[in-house]
């Protein structure tokens, strides 16, 4: 049941409380305790205004002036006595934070207290927060959240009270919160807190008993697989590199990693070992593999979550990690790391695994690259230089660049302290539920309104770069796939060198969408994935650009081109040393449907699946089954239509690589193999209508052309794979395009002839 009014804020004085089992502080937490006894004490004192820290520190000392330079003497003196006041005093106070729980009148209330800790402890970052749950038979279902900011906090000898002013998820008048903590010491049971919710100035509302639960503030059960061959990493001695002098040598597990910034990880059932494939996972692999393989795993909001150690990922150089499940309504819940690229026993190569580990599952908790803060949810502020100064888990050692000095990956390890940034920190402990608990609210959180401002130009611009955005067509029918074109050149004769991450799904490029109602979202790509690795191109004269080709369509919100009007089109990129370079404005039409046969073909390529399927470029799901039925009908009933090319691109892309699928008891590995006749019969027609200007864009064609080429390899025909690539560059060898592309084509072209030569035999 819940209370008439609705609100658990509201209340009666009628409160029940379950008591839970005792817990314990971690190792980690606890270290230390006995040499700070006094510094407890100390400090209970100078909130009752007796004699405090500072007259202790005079008294210990002799005199002031001993205090502040003393003698060697004096300071083992003042040293000794208070080891000696400490030890009169007894074990020291627990400190006023972790996790209580109690229930009032149908609620239950998960309280998370943050306001001092034990030397070696969690960073104190000066908040009460907590989630309210209704609760009504056997049934419990999430009602809110809040927050107080910068509370007060009081001490005297027996309890500890904090009050302040609480920001809510929803309207209520009891805006002040009040809690009171009977002190403890380290050798006794922590006492329960009571929570008193008050509308100004003094009118009380509920009133929630909550026993003490953990000194985590959240606990999160974590399952881990791995595929044949790939070693688990187990840990890192921080101290056997060097290390900013004020981080101290230990020895860093992923779960102690979490712990130092207040979250338990723990480790649930056994990691075992699967099946494994030598040709990479793709992304719709990884999220079925998650499916049938974690045992912890339902549609729904839960503190659970599920890493693959895989073998590679298809596809892409340079991807060491991927939060792949974020592409349904339950997300966040499954990521993997790629241990090919990752593995090595030396202390660099544990180290760097390390962060992959934390980085990825950092993404599980909702949290942002360092460089994409702002464009969260509500937004959050950016560190130095557009965020890459941050010294974060979160942040690429490739792009540190601090605010003096140099940047890189050198420089990020030589001052980075191995722990999450005040920000981050806020976020994993005080987080509202549905923003952090893995399955409810989508990465970056719920919506993906943006602030036009974000993508305004900048005041000054000396990067030497210039960003542009274009379409192949300036008008769209109604469900056509929406494809951009991104050219990031140099605009200083002398050179530029920066990072070429040039398409959206990397995460170092945003495109902003202002719909015809007015609305400005940001594209947010259906899968991200880490590429963290350094690679650094220079434009100069002899390539003064480069350029990447996105479908833009389809997201983690949907379709976003879904309504006939103008859309207002605008990119950012990124660059290597903080700069922040904004394309001009692109226009891009959505025409009505003219006809019924028009709004029809539209709604066949405008399904959630559909959209899934164009932005995968092909799956085997079963999940999207009724989605590869809607494109297989544009291809039978509308094969001459141009919707039918983006059909034919998507089947036959997935046609031309195999598709892989884990059993359910995790030991057998099923590979459908790749059917190359089915690739070509489809790719060979996008091909075809594509160079006859019907189809897809010339970097989509460039592509399209490479996967025809390997499936006629496949089939044992290298020389029609060699005259696709022939046919390919005298597409792009003509006046139209600039010399430099005509090279890159031809240099391409030349690298899959010897790739197909090796792997498929010939001569």
């Amino acid at each position: 049941m819940s209370t008439a009014s609705g609100d658990p804020t509201t209340g009666t004085a009628d409160f029940s409380a379950t008591p839970l089992a005792d817990t314990f502080f971690p190792e980690e937490w606890e270290s230390g305790q006995e040499s700070v006894r006094g510094e407890y004490a100390t400090e209970a004192n100078a909130t009752e205004g007796a004699t405090g820290g500072a007259t202790g520190g005079a008294t210990a000392g002799g005199t002031a002036g001993g205090t502040a330079g003393g003698t060697a003497g004096g300071t083992e003196r003042a040293a000794e006595q208070r080891q000696a006041a400490a030890a009169a005093a007894g074990p020291a106070h627990r400190p006023t934070r972790g996790r209580y729980r109690g229930t009032s009148g149908g609620y239950e209330l998960i309280l998370r207290m943050d306001v001092d800790s034990v030397p070696g402890g969690p960073k104190v970052l000066r908040k009460v927060s907590g989630d309210f749950f209704s609760t009504g038979g056997g049934t419990q279902a999430y009602f809110g959240s809040f927050i107080v900011d910068a509370p007060t906090v009081s001490r005297t000898g027996t309890q500890v009270v904090i009050r302040g002013i609480a920001s809510y998820t929803w309207q209520t008048a009891y805006t002040l919160v009040r809690v009171t903590v009977p002190r403890s010491r380290t050798n006794q049971r922590p006492g329960a807190a009571t929570v008193e919710f008050l509308r100004p100035p003094r009118q009380l509302g509920a009133t929630y008993v909550c026993p003490y639960v953990s000194p985590y503030f959240r606990t999160v059960e974590w399952e881990q697989d791995s595929v044949a061959g790939a070693v688990p990493f187990l840990s890192y001695d921080t101290g056997s590199l060097p290390q900013p002098a004020n981080s101290p040598a230990r020895i860093l597990t992923v779960p102690r990693a979490y712990a130092e910034a207040g979250i338990e990880l723990l480790v649930s059932g056994t990691a075992n070992v699967i099946a494994n494939n030598q040709n990479g996972w793709t992304n719709t692999e990884l999220h079925g593999a998650m499916e049938t393989n974690f045992s912890l795993w339902r549609n729904a909001p839960q503190w659970k979550m599920w890493l693959l150690v895989a073998g590679s990922y298809e596809g892409m150089a340079g991807v060491r990690g991927i939060m792949f499940d974020a592409a349904d309504t339950f997300q966040r819940q499954g990521c993997a790391v790629f241990y090919d690229l990752i593995q090595g026993a030396g202390p660099e190569e544990q180290r760097a695994m390390l962060r992959t580990y934390v980085h990825e599952i950092g993404h599980a908790f909702n949290l942002l690259h360092s460089w994409q803060k702002n464009l969260a949810t509500p937004p959050a502020p950016l560190g130095g230089n557009n965020g890459f100064a941050d010294l974060s888990w979160m942040n690429y050692p490739q792009n540190y660049q601090p605010l003096n000095g140099n940047g890189g990956a050198a420089a990020y390890w030589g001052a980075f302290p191995f722990q999450f940034t005040d920000n981050e920190q806020l976020h994993l402990r005080h987080g509202f539920y549905r923003n952090v608990v893995m399955g409810a609210n989508a990465f970056a959180t719920g919506a993906a309104d943006i602030e036009p401002a974000l993508f305004d130009e900048p005041l000054t611009d000396e990067s030497g770069l210039r960003l542009g955005l274009r379409a192949d067509k300036s008008a769209l029918a109604f469900g056509e796939p929406a494809v951009v074109e991104l050219k990031l050149e140099t605009t200083d004769l002398r050179g530029r060198a920066t990072h070429n991450h040039l398409h959206p799904d990397d995460e170092l490029v945003s495109i902003a969408i202002r719909q015809p109602s007015g609305r400005t979202v940001l594209y947010r790509p259906l899968l991200r994935r880490c590429v963290d690795q350094d690679q650094t191109v220079r434009l100069d004269a002899n390539r003064p650009a480069i350029y990447s080709s996105a479908y833009i369509g389809y997201g983690r919100d949907g379709h976003y081109f879904q309504q006939p009007g103008t859309y207002q089109l605008r990119a950012a990129y990124l660059a290597s040393d903080g700069s922040r370079i904004v394309s001009p404005v692109l226009r891009l039409d959505v025409r009505h449907p003219v006809s019924e046969a028009d709004l029809r073909l539209g709604e066949l390529m405008m399904g959630e699946e559909q959209g899934k399927i164009l932005a995968l470029r092909g799956s085997d799901s079963p999940a999207l089954q009724s989605g590869n039925d809607a494109l297989q009908e544009v291809i039978e009933r509308h094969g001459t239509h141009p919707f039918a090319v983006y059909a034919r691109l998507a089947k036959g892309l997935n046609f031309e690589h195999e598709f892989k699928s884990l059993s359910p008891d995790k030991t057998e590995l099923t590979v459908r193999p790749p059917d190359p006749k089915s690739g070509i019969e489809q790719l060979a027609q996008v091909v075809k209508a594509s160079q006859q200007g019907k189809g897809v864009d010339n970097l989509t064609l460039n592509l399209a052309s490479r996967r025809l080429a390997r499936a006629y390899a496949r089939q044992g025909d290298l020389e029609e794979a060699n005259s696709t690539l022939d046919r390919l560059v005298r597409h792009f060898d003509t006046p139209a395009f600039k010399p430099y592309v005509k090279d890159a084509v031809r240099d391409q072209a030349d690298s899959t002839k010897a790739r197909l030569t090796e792997e498929f035999g010939g001569g």
